[in-house]
């Protein structure tokens, strides 16, 4: 059986994206797939060679537009401003695209370079904006985890109406990264 006529890989991407963002992350199947683009599912296997595929793509997708959203909203800020502009960018990504913020934390394997290289570029940008800091490599790459976690959590509890205290939410983001810079900054001071 022939592709169908306006159907392409894009067109599967498009339409696993818009899945994840309407009906999650675990709702991006072979048959959720296929109804969106209105063809059945064995006739999917035209156009990918499966659900892993499409993941697979879909997971990058997620993280090349969430480096550009990043990018995008920092600009050439630097330093503590670069930060907690990474920190607003983060959230908005993950409030207005939240399948496609999931599809970005997966930790790609070997097996999937374009995978591993989108989210080195992504940890690259992060590392750029500490570059101000007198970091070991590792002190670093620590600080990324860290501050990939704080505000991770930030954005799980609160998609997830965790966050029942009456204490503004941009407030108590804003208290906990300063929190981090101050770390941060305390390093600096002793290596200084």
């Amino acid at each position: 059986m022939s592709p169908r006529i306006g159907i392409d890989g894009t067109a599967v991407l498009m339409a696993a994206v818009d899945v994840a963002n309407t009906e999650g992350l675990e709702a991006v199947t072979i048959t959720s797939v296929a109804k969106k683009l209105g063809i059945r599912p064995p006739s999917l296997y035209n156009h990918v060679n499966g659900l892993d595929q499409i993941r697979v793509e879909l997971a990058k997708y997620a993280l090349d537009r969430l480096y550009e959203h990043i990018s995008a909203a920092v600009g050439e800020r630097e330093g503590e401003a670069a930060i907690r502009g990474f920190a607003e960018a983060y959230l908005e990504f993950a409030h207005a695209y939240p399948g496609l913020y999931d599809a970005a934390q997966a930790a790609p394997g070997p097996e999937h370079p374009s995978l591993q290289e989108a989210g080195k570029q992504l940890v690259d940008l992060i590392l750029r904006y500490l570059g101000s800091y007198p970091l070991t490599e590792e002190q670093a790459l620590h600080a990324v985890r860290g501050l990939r976690s704080l505000i991770h959590g930030f954005a799980s509890l609160e998609r997830r109406g965790a966050f029942g205290l009456p204490l503004g939410l941009k407030d108590s983001l804003q208290f906990n990264l300063g929190l981090f810079l101050g770390g941060l900054n305390q390093i600096a001071q002793t290596r200084g």
